[in-house]
């Protein structure tokens, strides 16, 4: 069977004419390209290939990510709308092999206040069971909240995201899912638009009782293209640091090219 796509291939389909990069970007530029809070149009197209797993020998897997921002008002505040797509390969595991197929579509809505320095996020989260495949998705319909604190710095942001969905519906032969998420985040800005960063996704799942935590350190160049779109270019290696149960990642490396248009 196929393996899926390496990240090195990944990263040469999403990587433009790197000569063209040359634009220096300020620090509220870089802090903007950054920043999930940041109201404006966004398009990225993300990557999360998971090397190898705790307690499945010669197992990988990867999720290509569809993922979009609308900001918009509703009720007077300001509003941050999130979607993403994944187009998920599923890990060579006999009897069944590989899969790829969609995955299930996960979307929240954040509203967005500002205390002081610091920018908060919180709204209601929604997935939707639109897997092509029993392997690629939950069969579930679930939801939640999603939360999102955020503080730029002269040096860069530090914040999270911290999501809770549980099932409410969907196939009676499926499992019932229950998950909490947190993402720390910490950007650090370079010089000439290079920054580095850390934002690894911990996952408990609540239902079946493991966890895993993770740790990523990777880089990305931020740079202006023609109509005024930034475009934001990064990997991020990142390696599990804890975990209780099996079947969870060991190593993964998550990789992107976001776009931000002007509104």
């Amino acid at each position: 069977m196929p393996r899926p796509p390496r990240p090195a291939a990944a990263l040469s389909l999403l990587i433009p004419c790197v000569c063209q990069l040359a634009h220096a970007q300020s620090a509220d530029d870089m802090n903007k390209a950054n920043n999930p809070l940041a109201p404006t149009i966004g398009l990225n197209l993300q990557d999360q290939y998971v090397g190898s797993y705790y307690g499945l020998d010669d197992a990988d897997s990867n999720a290509f990510l569809l993922r979009g921002t609308l900001p918009h008002k509703a009720f007077g505040l300001p509003q941050i709308f999130r979607y993403t797509l994944p187009v998920v390969t599923s890990p060579n595991i006999a009897p069944n092999g590989r899969t790829t197929n969609i995955g299930d579509l996960n979307v929240f809505d954040v509203a967005v206040f500002k205390a002081g320095g610091v920018e908060i996020g919180i709204g209601p989260q929604l997935t939707v069971p639109s897997a092509g495949s029993d392997r690629t998705g939950t069969g579930k319909w679930q939801a939640g909240v999603a939360t999102l604190v955020i503080s730029p710095k002269p040096w860069g942001l530090v914040g999270g995201l911290v999501t809770w969905q549980r099932s409410f519906a969907g196939s009676g032969q499926r499992s019932t899912q229950n998950n909490l998420q947190a993402q720390p985040l910490v950007i650090y800005n370079l010089p000439r638009g290079w920054y580095l960063r850390t934002t690894a996704t911990w996952t408990w799942d609540l239902e079946a009782g493991t966890h895993y935590i993770p740790i990523g350190v990777g880089t990305g160049k931020v740079w202006r293209g023609h109509g005024g779109v930034t475009y934001n270019l990064f990997a991020e290696p990142q390696f599990t640091v804890a975990r209780h149960g099996d079947g969870v990642p060991q190593f993964q490396v998550f990789l992107g090219l976001n776009m931000q248009f002007p509104m």
